[in-house]
């Protein structure tokens, strides 16, 4: 979606009720970041919105880029919000030999999650953890085990996700995904998450200042 360089649009104010209603759709969307929303939208800051091309809005405190939205879509956290809170949005992690096609803007494909570098959610919805810890035993087994946990409930086609990556701390792309987790792990194949926003890409460098 973001592959080329992107010019700023114009800002204009988001009116304060408009903006209870993004803090209380983003909290429902992505419930870890609870104690975090009065820090990521203060109730006495003003929310900016800057249309970007492809019918996207851009939402920002000052020059600060938090989530995106592609017309009523849901809400995405922009790349360096997930950065300033990892552990708070539902993700996956691909292998090594993934992260090049994913930052040059290609379709997330399931082989790069389903591999032994990658990580799916376990399917256990009861189980809880902290999204990349790499406690031993907490997913997997042989030589999949202690590699990281990457969630007990498998997430559902249409589902926002942050891509990780094998061997990296930060998050590299983050999308919609176009086939559920459990699917992916029962058929092996086909795309996951296209049109990803993407570490390097047009939305990346932005200028907002």
């Amino acid at each position: 979606m973001f592959k080329k360089d992107i010019s700023p649009g114009s800002k204009s104010k988001v009116k304060s009720s408009v903006q209870r209603a993004i803090r209380t759709q983003l909290i429902t969307t992505y419930p870890l970041l609870a104690p975090h929303i009065d820090e990521i939208i203060p109730k006495k800051e003003q929310l900016d919105a800057m249309k970007i091309p492809d019918r996207v809005t851009l939402y920002l405190i000052g020059p600060t880029p938090l989530f995106f939205q592609h017309m009523t879509d849901a809400l995405l956290p922009h790349l360096k919000l997930v950065h300033r809170f990892p552990t708070c949005f539902p993700s996956i992690r691909i292998d090594r030999g993934a992260i090049r096609f994913v930052l040059s803007g290609a379709t997330l494909m399931a082989p790069g999650l389903t591999s032994t570098g990658g990580r799916l959610p376990s399917g256990d919805k009861e189980e809880v953890g902290i999204y990349g810890e790499t406690q031993k035993g907490t997913v997997g087994e042989g030589e999949r085990e202690g590699g990281g946990w990457y969630g007990g409930r498998e997430l559902e086609s249409g589902e926002p996700v942050v891509i990780c990556s094998e061997g990296k701390e930060e998050a590299c792309a983050v999308g919609i995904l176009s086939m559920g987790t459990k699917e992916v792990k029962e058929k092996g194949k086909g795309p996951v998450v296209e049109d990803a926003h993407y570490l390097g890409d047009g939305l990346w460098r932005l200028s907002t200042d």
